[in-house]
């Protein structure tokens, strides 16, 4: 199921968030399964369906990451059990940041750590404000450029979770060493 066709909503990484809103509420007064509770149980069992496809589509929607990672696999970007390749520059880059952060958890230097913090909130800074148009304009794309558009976004969807996965490396670090 298309969950932007369910709630009649464009195909968009940056939906209208009220419209989405006021889509999962319109319908969650459609279906909800207590209105139903006098019916047959095929029709109860119809609405709890619909029921739980709403919330499943607003959970993924209203959610950035799960938006992301739902668009993308709608277009066979991701695949389960494939894992997409990343450049080789900026995986070395992460590898760099890890064994920074590996030597701090041995020596922890507080001014190193807010160096390195810093370093890693700027890499994500970079990544939002890289990808930003590209999300912005996705919408009104021509499908001819919609595919292009689509491996930008990939790319930068494999780049963010490596990024959070320092972040939180970093959060655990913190917790530690506090």
């Amino acid at each position: 199921m298309d969950y932007f066709a369910l709630y009649n909503l464009p195909e968009a990484f940056l939906p209208d968030e009220a419209a989405l809103r006021a889509a999962y509420y319109r319908l969650s007064r459609e279906s909800h399964p207590d209105f139903f509770a006098t019916q047959p149980a095929d029709e109860q069992a119809r609405a709890l369906d619909r029921a739980t496809l709403n919330t499943d589509a607003y959970r993924t929607l209203s959610d950035y990451d799960r938006r992301l990672e739902y668009i993308l696999r709608r277009h066979g970007l991701l695949v389960e059990g494939q894992t997409p390749e990343l450049p080789a520059s900026f995986l070395g880059e992460m590898m760099e940041i890890n064994e920074q952060l590996m030597e701090l958890e041995a020596d922890p230097d507080p001014e190193a750590v807010a160096k390195a913090r810093a370093a890693v909130e700027e890499l994500a800074r970079d990544l939002e404000a890289g990808i930003r148009p590209t999300l912005e304009a996705y919408p009104a794309l021509p499908e001819g450029e919609r595919a292009a558009a689509l491996r930008r976004v990939l790319d930068y969807y494999l780049r963010r979770r490596y990024v959070l996965r320092i972040h939180q490396q970093m959060a655990k670090f913190a917790d530690r060493s506090a």
